[in-house]
């Protein structure tokens, strides 16, 4: 019987990390994530009537149906959305982030950025890996159930809206998120 090299094991095991993934060529996996995005995307419009209005005006949005965050002293966030213009997806985007601190607990939310000016969205699709900076405001979820946007934010660049929360970390934020296109 003959033995498995190291190289043969390390060749496997990427392998099968690579079919667990199901991102490979052909698989189904931008129907599944156009499939989450319309459901994210119906969710925002008739929770938040007035983000209809404000998506008419982008330039793109940015979809993240369902980013992962975790920690314990050290943590991370993992998502995979699409990039819609005029509600048609031209590419597929993950968001990752890591951070370190004082934090405990797991949850989930989704996210949308809408991209208001052309440049801004020009500016996200030539990079080849985009973080939420200075330039993306939020818009805020108050006591009534409606996201605000006000004459300031509704000037920005970049609006970002965090919704949908649920899990055990309180105030889920953006910054340090990193953006990379993916081939789903």
């Amino acid at each position: 019987m003959q033995g498995i090299s190291r190289r043969g094991f390390m060749a496997l095991g990427a392998g099968a990390g690579l079919a667990a993934c199901a991102n490979g060529v052909g698989s189904n996996g931008g129907a599944r994530i156009d499939q989450r995005v319309d459901a994210t995307r119906d969710f925002l419009y008739s929770r938040y009537p007035n983000t209809r209005d404000l998506a008419t005006k982008a330039a793109g949005i940015l979809w993240m149906p369902l980013i992962t965050e975790a920690g314990f002293g050290f943590g991370g966030s993992y998502g995979r959305g699409a990039l819609r213009i005029n509600d048609i997806t031209v590419d597929y985007y993950s968001a990752t982030q890591a951070s370190f601190g004082l934090q405990i607990g797991a949850q989930q939310y989704a996210h949308a950025l809408f991209f208001m000016t052309q440049e801004a969205l020009a500016d996200f699709r030539a990079s080849p890996g985009w973080a939420v900076g200075a330039d993306a405001k939020y818009a805020l979820n108050d006591q009534g159930e409606t996201l605000l946007t006000d004459t300031t934010t509704a000037l920005a660049p970049v609006i970002a809206f965090v919704f949908g929360q649920a899990g055990l970390i309180v105030g889920a934020t953006l910054e340090g998120t990193k953006y990379n296109r993916i081939i789903p």
